[in-house]
């Protein structure tokens, strides 16, 4: 822990893409904190051990607190590092030296603590950046030649032709060649509806497939693809440390080696002028007083409590740059989905034609999604009691418009305006997508029954959230992958004028470096999904010179391929020329 903050800097090293993710031991199964309370207790054991009893306690509560850091102190003194370990062990020696075994063994108990801390900390953020590739799977299903195998993902080369069934997860970038599916893509864009995709659209590693077939050419390997691109990011933001703990560092490093020569300088002209024994103690006295590990943890210290804190709010803060920054804030730039809203699409309207009853209107529509896993057949079946539900029959799925089947012996279609005809409706549909629904159409027996609104409701705080930072004066905007109609709805409930729709997380990571030029920018996100677009807070010109350092190539803009939210489906719009204006449904 001190040989981190007051040594040569020894950077985590970033999850890699081999083995298994464990998860974190639970505080309690931490190796140095379950030493340290050992050590407590022999310790304190020593305190009512009669005779030579104590004694043997105290060496034992030192020998057993020790061994968290003086293996570690003694490998980075082979390696030239002089750490406060070097100093915590040295002051140790000495006290044992003198004869005070309590004061070595309380000694060893505190700092092992400190060391336990410090490597459960550590722990559960590389497992919280290794369990993202672990989204994608350990094998996929490629042809070469006329070959069908199945290879580790490590083993995908690029033009390689991977075989995606449906429910599999992308095994790494690529574009689809044949087949059509709907895609779970929240691993990327964090929105919960998914995306169709069919020949040259572009897909990513860890989207989940759909009910359709697909074939892919692989455009990245696994060491090269969004995911493995998006960990390097977020490690690599982690480990970027603000000023002040890189000021608080800068002077405690070279302190190291000053309190190890006014230590010696005292033990030595102490021992010339006066008592030996007294000196040497005071110079060990001065060898853990002086020891720059206070001043050199506070700023990490308040860093990682304040980091802890927002973490436990739901807060994702990439390391101490962005938490010193946050104190300078002038611009905040919202996500949309599972930020501003549930991440949960619900029914809030149901409008069907004269004659038609609401509940046979929702009736049918259940009836076509009773077997289906989209996140709209989800919020229908939600509007409907369960016990009531009869499933259709012969439900098929037309993608990109909706289903057909048959319901109480009768033809029945649900999909988006234009593969059913809105009709009479035609103004109701256009007022709910103005509210930012999805809006999906009933049809049963060639009649049309009526329209079915679903939307991801924003949250009941979010407005309030929003009017207190206004009233800090900080200006807020949000940034979003889904269409403008659905964002302006959801913007003006929040209060929030600037809105910018139909992103990609590259898009956002542009938009963030141009709000940056007008002042300090903070990016708010519901997941990990939301990291990419973070780019180094405060400082713009930080994000550019990634590409030129970074083992891997930033992340590669896909081809304008958009999703209408507005769209049972999702369907893809078409590719959109340089300049021009996206499409809206």
């Amino acid at each position: 822990m001190a040989d981190a903050c007051c040594a040569t800097d020894t950077p985590t090293p970033a999850p890699s893409a081999a083995g298994p993710a464990a998860p974190p031991a639970a505080i309690w199964q931490v190796r140095e904190l379950q030493a340290a309370a050992a050590s407590g207790v022999l310790l304190l054991a020593s305190l009512f051990l009669p005779g030579p009893g104590d004694t043997v306690g105290e060496l034992a509560a030192l020998l057993v607190g020790a061994a968290t850091f003086v293996p570690g102190t003694l490998r980075g003194l082979l390696k030239g590092r002089l750490g406060v370990g070097l100093l915590m062990t040295i002051a140790a020696v000495g006290a044992v030296a003198l004869g005070e075994y309590g004061e070595a063994a309380t000694l060893a108990f505190l700092f092992s603590i400190a060391e336990g801390l410090e490597g459960y900390a550590v722990a559960r953020t590389q497992h919280g950046l290794r369990a993202l590739l672990d989204l994608v799977p350990p094998t996929a299903t490629v042809r070469r030649g006329n070959t069908q195998t199945e290879v580790a993902v490590a083993d995908l080369r690029v033009g390689d032709i991977l075989l995606v069934k449906p429910g599999e997860r992308i095994a790494t970038d690529g574009v689809v060649t044949s087949g059509r599916s709907a895609l779970d893509t929240s691993v990327v864009t964090g929105e919960s509806v998914p995306t169709e995709a069919g020949p040259g659209d572009e897909v990513f590693a860890g989207c989940v497939n759909g009910a359709g077939a697909l074939q892919i050419t692989v455009t990245a390997t696994a060491r090269d693809n969004s995911l493995a691109r998006l960990v390097h990011i977020v490690h690599e933001a982690q480990e970027r440390k603000g000023a002040s703990q890189r000021l608080a560092q800068k002077f405690a490093r070279p302190l190291v080696p000053g309190v190890l020569v006014l230590a010696a300088l005292i033990a030595a002209l102490g021992s010339l002028f006066g008592d030996p024994g007294v000196w040497i103690e005071r110079s060990l006295v001065v060898l853990v007083a002086a020891a720059p590990c206070a001043f050199a943890l506070s700023v990490p210290v308040a860093v990682v409590a304040a980091i802890g804190a927002a973490s436990k709010a739901g807060v994702l803060v990439k390391g101490g740059a962005a938490v010193e920054a946050l104190g300078k804030v002038k611009i905040v730039a919202l996500d949309k989905t599972g930020t501003l809203t549930r991440n949960e699409p619900t029914v809030i309207d149901v409008v069907p034609v004269a004659g038609a009853d609401r509940a046979w209107v929702l009736s049918v529509a259940a009836a076509l999604e009773a077997r289906s896993e989209h996140p709209l057949a989800a919020a229908i079946l939600a509007a409907v009691d369960p016990g009531a539900l009869t499933p259709g029959d012969d439900v098929e799925a037309i993608p990109g418009n909706g289903l057909t089947g048959t319901v109480d012996g009768g033809k029945a279609r649900l999909g988006k305006p234009g593969f059913i005809a809105p009709g009479p409706l035609a103004d109701d549909v256009l007022r709910l997508q103005d509210a930012g629904a999805t809006v999906v159409l009933v049809e049963h027996d060639r009649a049309l029954l009526g329209a079915i609104a679903v939307r991801d409701e924003i949250r009941p705080e979010a407005a309030e959230a929003i009017n207190a930072l206004h009233g800090q004066g900080i200006k807020v905007v949000m940034l979003t992958g889904d269409n403008a109609r659905i964002a302006a709805a959801i913007a003006a409930a929040a209060g929030i004028d600037d809105v910018r729709a139909e992103l990609l997380p590259q898009d956002k990571a542009r938009i963030v470096t141009e709000l940056q030029t007008r002042g300090p920018v903070a990016m708010v996100g519901d997941g990990i999904n939301d990291a990419p677009p973070w780019p180094p807070p405060t400082r713009a010109s930080q994000w550019a010179p990634w590409a030129a350092t970074s083992p891997s190539k930033p992340p590669t803009s896909p081809s304008w391929a958009r999703t209408c939210a507005a769209c049972p489906m999702r369907s893809p719009t078409p590719a959109r020329p340089a300049g021009s204006s996206p499409r809206t449904c």
